[in-house]
């Protein structure tokens, strides 16, 4: 099956009475130009002739293919079980594939999704669930590549730099530890089915301008960081007025900002 056909992708679902999901936010892409670059972008500066590449959602395995036609070894997790039990045998059940059937959010959230050895991810994240998913993976700070399609809201927001109306908690969190470039938009037309908004390809990149903050540094960087966003219209002043005198609000700080706070807190602390 060509997985970049929509009558193909269409076909196989009726013949198998498999639904898409939506409550799974199950939109699989069958842009044959969107997924080169996806995969170009995510490869790009990953050392090796066989890089070990995260798959998180990977559906009917359109990603899954074109990683594995380049010669790398993936482990894809797939929630639905029809989709995770079909994906190895519908690709040739080839060697340097590992199918992970199971809650990739439950599984970084319980720590059972081992994230060491990967040298990048690349997925096209579900739309319910891909927030998070990528956050866990940036607070734990691996892999050191990330490249993700997701919804052009969450990409902007991922992205936004301090002052803008786009800045929120997620981009804070994520520009801690990674530089965060959004690539390539995606119009729904690239879907089957057809979302109702457009996507884009997101690259995160890890950094180290953050690597010497200590753990305990980092839980009160979420912790005020989380409490200021919460109330985003309201100057820090009134919102952290325990912590932080100043009436500016949290979308206005850079991380640099925000980093320069947390030591200032945390320096008579025993870390």
């Amino acid at each position: 099956m060509n997985l970049t056909s929509p009558s193909q992708v269409k076909a196989w679902c009726i013949e198998n009475g498999f639904h898409p999901n939506k409550v799974m936010g199950q939109n699989f892409l069958v842009d044959r130009n969107t997924l080169e670059a996806i995969v170009d972008a995510g490869l790009e500066g990953v050392a090796g002739e066989s890089p070990s590449v995260l798959e998180i959602g990977p559906g009917l395995g359109v990603l899954t293919e074109e990683l594995l036609r380049r010669g790398c070894r993936v482990t894809a997790v797939e929630k639905d079980a029809v989709l995770a039990a079909r994906l190895a045998e519908s690709l040739g059940s080839p060697n340097g594939l590992t199918v992970i059937a199971g809650d990739a959010l439950a599984a970084l959230e319980r720590q059972t999704l081992a994230l060491d050895g990967f040298d990048a991810m690349i997925s096209n994240l579900p739309y319910q669930a891909g927030t998070r998913i990528l956050l866990d993976l940036v607070i734990a700070r691996v892999p050191a590549a990330m490249t993700v399609l997701v919804q052009s809201e969450v990409a902007e927001r991922l992205a936004a730099r301090e002052g803008s109306k786009a800045r929120s908690l997620a981009g804070v969190w994520a520009q801690l530890d990674y530089d965060v470039r959004i690539l390539r938009k995606v119009p729904p037309t690239c879907f089957w089915p057809r979302p109702q908004i457009g996507s884009c390809v997101v690259r995160l990149d890890r950094h180290d301008r953050g690597a010497a903050l200590t753990e305990n540094q980092r839980r009160m960087f979420r912790s005020m960081t989380k409490r200021a966003f919460s109330q985003r219209r309201k100057q820090l002043g009134r919102v952290l007025k325990d912590m932080v005198q100043s009436t500016l609000r949290a979308e206005e700080l850079t991380n640099e900002d925000w980093i320069a706070l947390t030591k200032g807190l945390t320096e008579n602390e025993d870390t």
